[in-house]
């Protein structure tokens, strides 16, 4: 956890008011701000694309790698400040949802977006979900998300945050919480606690036979009520005896099963179900 420093809002600009709309809470800690620069680490060829940059404080800080960034910005406002904040780098910039953005414009090739961004929260979990269908495209991810997120990010098995974020996630990234960061790195300061978590795609894909579709379906269903079991929540898709056959209990929780075991079950769907 990098230390917070004495100036932390100290230098922020006071011509934009933060929007509640936009779920915006400005990045000012310098100390934290150097600290997910370093697990960036970008260098000057890298393809970096930054979702929400808002006033512009970690998009200075990997400048300074002498990289192009590539960022997506709502605000107009912003983007206005930005242009200027920026005139002389190599900065383009896009205003846009990032939800429904096509990442697939800003790829030169396979395995080449460095994605970076402070997250609102009510957009944060279905845009994982939408960077997830893009992985072929993705070197990796770094993401300013709510602590309880970035929790369920990287929950195992048993664990009471492993769920459909979970599942979905690590069968096709590596998840790393690298640091966690107080309210008091921002402006205005949020509620709740905040971390750093880097995803990264894996080399090989994990089980191939088993469709991403099916799995998700298969995630759905099983964590619809948590606190039911398998044998209810999947009552109408998967007779007990195919999940005894798989040596799984049909008496457990879904928050119990491996992701292997997930696997196993999403195989044994129906057509109709998925």
């Amino acid at each position: 956890m990098p230390k917070t420093s004495k100036r932390s809002g100290a230098s922020r600009p006071k011509a934009h008011a933060p929007r509640k709309r936009f779920g915006q809470n400005f990045l000012t800690d310098q100390g934290v701000i150097s600290a997910i620069a370093r697990a960036i680490n970008p260098h000057k060829e890298d393809n970096v694309v930054e979702i929400g940059p808002g006033q512009g404080a970690l998009t200075d800080a990997l400048f300074e790698s002498g990289c192009a960034i590539k960022a997506i910005e709502i605000d107009r406002d912003l983007q206005s400040q930005l242009r200027v904040m920026f005139f002389n780098r190599d900065l383009t910039l896009f205003n846009y949802d990032a939800l429904k953005f096509d990442f697939n414009d800003l790829s030169n090739e396979e395995n080449d977006l460095r994605i970076v961004g402070n997250l609102p929260y009510n957009i944060s979990t279905p845009l994982i979900f939408k960077l997830l269908t893009h992985l072929p495209i993705i070197r990796d991810m770094h993401f300013m998300l709510q602590k309880e997120v970035v929790d369920r990010l990287a929950a195992q098995p048993g664990n009471k945050h492993w769920g459909r974020l979970s599942v979905m996630t690590q069968v096709d990234c590596e998840v790393e919480h690298l640091f966690d960061v107080p309210p008091e790195a921002f402006y205005p300061q949020p509620k709740v606690q905040s971390a750093i978590v880097r995803l990264t795609p894996k080399a090989t894909s994990h089980r191939p036979e088993c469709s991403r579709e099916q799995l998700r379906r298969l995630v759905q269903l099983a964590f619809a009520q948590r606190r039911k079991t398998l044998r209810n929540n999947l009552r109408n898709v998967i007779d007990e005896a195919v999940m005894q056959n798989l040596g799984i209990d049909p008496a457990c929780r879904a928050e119990t099963l491996t992701l292997d075991q997930l696997m196993d079950l999403s195989l044994a769907l129906p057509e109709a179900a998925i």
